[in-house]
């Protein structure tokens, strides 16, 4: 059976300049848990509720990281500057970021005339629940999931 016996033609997309609460509004209305972010004519991304959730982490105790003297000596300094900033994007209002920083990239993707085997293997070794469907010229026709696999096995066809 071929990936794109089983994939779902109508994929939904976002643009890079969406915002978060867009992008949310748009999983939200369409009862799914991922969207391919695209320009006019090429995938550049992917955001999950993943993505979204892992935004609203709220560090533990007082939210403020102080390195150990150990890591000091350890932990680049460029490291524990990026590890302080990320600390005080937490007061941000996340909902007003555009999903292109927040995307996932590179997007994994398989052809749409791989077999099904390849895209469960593909989904499993990537720890992914979709899949963008492209064609021989990498243009998107399509996405898979793993909810799609398993309905194409039950059904046989």
């Amino acid at each position: 059976m071929k990936v794109i016996d089983i994939m779902n033609p109508n994929v939904i997309t976002v643009k890079p300049d969406t915002t978060v609460r867009e992008c949310i509004k748009v999983l939200r209305e369409n009862k799914i848990s991922g969207v391919p972010v695209m320009t006019d004519r090429e995938l550049v991304g992917i955001v999950t509720e993943n993505d979204i959730l892992s935004l609203l982490e709220i560090p533990e105790h007082t939210g403020y990281w102080l390195p150990s003297p150990l890591e000091i000596i350890e932990v680049p300094v460029r490291e524990i500057v990026e590890r302080l900033e990320l600390r005080d994007s937490v007061s941000e209002d996340v909902g007003e970021w555009r999903v292109d920083r927040v995307m996932k990239k590179p997007v994994h993707t398989i052809n749409g005339d791989a077999d099904i085997e390849t895209a469960t293997e593909h989904m499993m070794r990537h720890k992914i629940n979709r899949l963008p469907v492209v064609d021989d010229a990498g243009k998107l026709i399509g996405i898979v999931t793993r909810g799609d696999v398993i309905k194409g096995i039950a059904e046989g066809s």
